[in-house]
């Protein structure tokens, strides 16, 4: 994408058709509602919203750069995610694409949120930090097919698999899936390296070969983190699944 958001100058590094995409949808919006004027065009909207997710801008630097007061920058990014959040895939929807893969992997990721006191919902002891916890299904290529609503930090991966019913999903689709240490026990369809030190030699090669395909799923996660807002979340956690539906619609607009 040519054009530049103008706090920072920073070239949002994407496609012409994600920035047409929302703009679209936010003419939309405005229809439906019977809007009749806005300080900012639908186009400058979504460019405002694509600034905040992809690059993080603050609420502040928007403001300031598009022309508008800070409240109106919180009001416009707000409607944009959940205009976008309203059209992301229930996991019963996305199985459908789901079910047409030879197999897909399975991890869990945690999103950072800025916490300074205690707070031990959102408090990872895996990963030392507070966060939300979100399930990322892959197809075979490491392309990002489909995200989970967001979870409290210390929700166990297995935990959440089989709160958003992922689990028994994959098992009445009948379709296999790679996932890592953390969905032992779970049982069919989900497949996991074997544990301990002192494996036999076959196990060690079956590990070696479970890493090599599962390490694609890390791409997914690559995928939600390259939207930097998601590096480190400052918004209420009541909002962040809308968030991460929001960016997951966009990358599937762009793809």
């Amino acid at each position: 994408m040519v054009c530049s958001p103008p706090p920072r100058g920073e070239q949002l590094d994407l496609s012409s058709r994600t920035l047409r995409f929302l703009t679209g949808r936010l003419e939309a919006r405005r229809r439906e509602i019977g809007t009749r004027w806005r300080r900012l065009p639908a186009s400058r909207q979504a460019l405002l919203a694509l600034a905040h997710l992809r690059c993080g801008d603050t609420y502040a630097q928007l403001a300031a750069g598009f022309g508008v007061g800070i409240a109106t920058a919180y009001r416009y990014i707000r409607e944009a995610v959940e205009a976008l959040a309203s059209l992301a895939p229930s996991l019963a929807e996305a199985m459908r694409t789901i079910r047409e893969k030879a197999f897909v992997i399975l991890d869990g990721t945690l999103l950072p949120i800025d916490r300074i006191a205690a707070d031990p919902p959102h408090y990872s002891g895996k990963h030392k930090r507070h966060g939300m916890n979100v399930q990322v299904l892959t197809d075979p290529l490491g392309r990002l097919l489909w995200a989970s609503p967001a979870l409290p930090g210390s929700t166990h991966d297995l935990t959440a698999a089989r709160q958003h019913g992922i689990i028994e999903a994959l098992a009445e689709a009948g379709l296999r899936c790679w996932a890592d240490k953390a969905y032992q026990g779970a049982g069919n369809p989900v497949l996991v390296p074997f544990r301990g030190r002192l494996l036999k030699r076959w196990k060690r090669r079956h590990n070696t070969t479970h890493a090599k395909i599962r390490c694609l799923g890390e791409q997914a996660t690559a995928t939600l983190k390259g939207w930097r807002l998601l590096r480190k979340l400052r918004c209420s956690t009541n909002r962040i699944t809308d968030v991460v539906k929001a960016v997951l619609v966009l990358h599937h607009a762009s793809a």
